[in-house]
Order: structure tokens, then sequence, then C-alpha cells
């Protein structure tokens, strides 16, 4: 098969940086690389090794998501254009059944189109082809602190419980857990972001940008419809009726808002 031009690149720029030397004192992650060429795959593998961490691989579509939805990872890296299934109906499946892993999208530059879709199917973050070590490092690592303070949140059994209660709805900010009549619902990360900054403000209406900016990150145009996206798998999730949302209301010609009255 033929290697596409932003492959190309990427292998190269891989090649021309020296090898970055991380002292880390992160716990052990498990992370899934879903990426065909075996040159990047190595590569990543190497340096996510230096980080202290396990690393699965899948060099195709079919066997990453098979990966995806019988292991548990802290992390999976999901190349855009893979053989048999893409990138982005893997993620959209994934986020389908429920699994809440981080998802660390590699598109090439040109790919604008799959950034969009990506993050409206789920993912929480994207990276674009050739990206340099440091950079994947630091996106990476980000994820990684993200879930250390989740798991010593646990820990700390005498600390106050953050809990924002609306009768069946209930939100442990601490714990990062979501309950409908005391039954857990498994939320990806910035559906938990998304969900935890509308309650914490009833009331407040905000616009999509303001909301891409906040939970994202992403400050410029081209990217509103992740948060519709987000908005809607939110609702499938915690909405008793999808055509009436109690929780998460929409201001006309605004954006989103919670609801000051539950």
């Amino acid at each position: 098969m033929v290697r596409s031009e932003s492959k190309i690149k990427t292998v190269v720029k891989f090649l021309n940086k020296p090898k970055i030397a991380v002292t880390a004192t992160l716990t052990m992650k498990k992370v899934l690389v879903v990426e065909d060429d075996p040159n990047i795959i190595n590569l990543l593998e190497l340096h996510l090794t230096d980080l202290g961490c396990e690393v699965d691989k899948a060099l195709d579509g079919k066997l990453g998501l098979e990966k995806g939805l019988n292991n548990t990872y802290d992390l999976i890296l999901l190349d855009v254009m893979l053989p048999y299934k893409d990138g982005i109906e893997i993620c959209r499946t994934l986020r389908a059944k429920d699994v809440s892993t981080p998802i660390l999208m590699l598109t090439a530059r040109s790919e604008e189109i799959d950034k969009v879709l990506g993050l409206e199917m789920g993912a929480d973050d994207y990276i674009t082809k050739p990206f340099s070590i440091r950079e994947f490092l630091a996106r990476v690592k980000a994820v990684f602190r993200r879930i250390d303070l989740m798991e010593s949140a646990d820990k700390k059994v005498a600390k106050k419980v953050t809990l924002l209660d609306f009768g069946d709805l209930k939100i442990d900010t601490d714990l990062r857990k979501v309950t409908i009549k005391n039954e857990r619902v498994e939320l990806s990360p910035k559906e938990f972001e998304l969900l935890t900054l509308l309650a914490s403000n009833p009331g407040k209406s905000y616009d999509r940008s303001k909301l891409l900016n906040l939970v994202w990150g992403y400050d410029f145009d081209g990217f509103e419809h992740t948060v519709n996206s987000h908005i809607n798998r939110l609702r499938n999730k915690i909405e008793p009726d999808i055509q009436k949302p109690i929780y998460i209301l929409t201001t006309w010609g605004v954006g989103y808002r919670f609801n000051e009255e539950v």
C-alpha cells in the first residue's frame, strides 16, 4: 500500500528528532496505539515506554476497535486513516458503546474535516501530523495528569465530597461520577466537563463558542458543531425524555444552559 505524503513527512520528522529523556513520576498507564504505519507506531511506542507506559498496538481499524471494546486502557491514540475501519468510525462506535477512555486523534494537517468529525464523535483531543515528540508527549502527559487527579480523589476518603444534587441527577465532581436514580452514567471526559460546567452555573446561558473555549480550549470558528454533538449525547444519557429535556435546556439564539428550577 502506498503511504500518503503526510505519513511520509511524519516519519521523516520523527526520525530527525533526537530521543527525549523523560523523568516522570506517573503511575503505570496502559495505552492503545491504533496506527497503520509501522515506523510511526514503533516510534510512538518507544517514547510512551520512556514514560513508563504499557503499550498495546493495532495496525488496522478492525483490530483497533476490537481491542478498544474488549480491554481497559488509560488512553487510546487513534489515527484517522486506517485499513478496514477509519478512526472516525472507531471513535463513534466506542462512544456509542459507552467506552469513556480518553481518545487522542491523529490527523493530517490538511484533514480539517476529520478534526471536526473526530471531536463531534467524542474524541477528547487531536494532534496534527507531522507533530514533534515534545508536543506529543505534552498532550499525553496532560491526559495522564487528569487521570491521576481522578484516582487521587478516589483515595482521599476524608476529603469533603463536592456533590451537585438535582434530585434524580447527582454529580460528584471529586469522583467524576454521575448517577441517575442511583444508577451510574458513563460519560466521556469531555461530556463530564461539559455537564459539570453547566450544572455548576444553573440558569447561565453559554454560547457554543464559549463552551468550546472553556471545555476544549479551541477559540476559533468551525468547531461549534462539536458542542451540539456532545450536548445531544449528554441528553441521551441523562434526560428522561430527549424530546423534552429537563436538565440541559436550549437558550434560543444563544446556546445552552442548565435548568435552574430542578
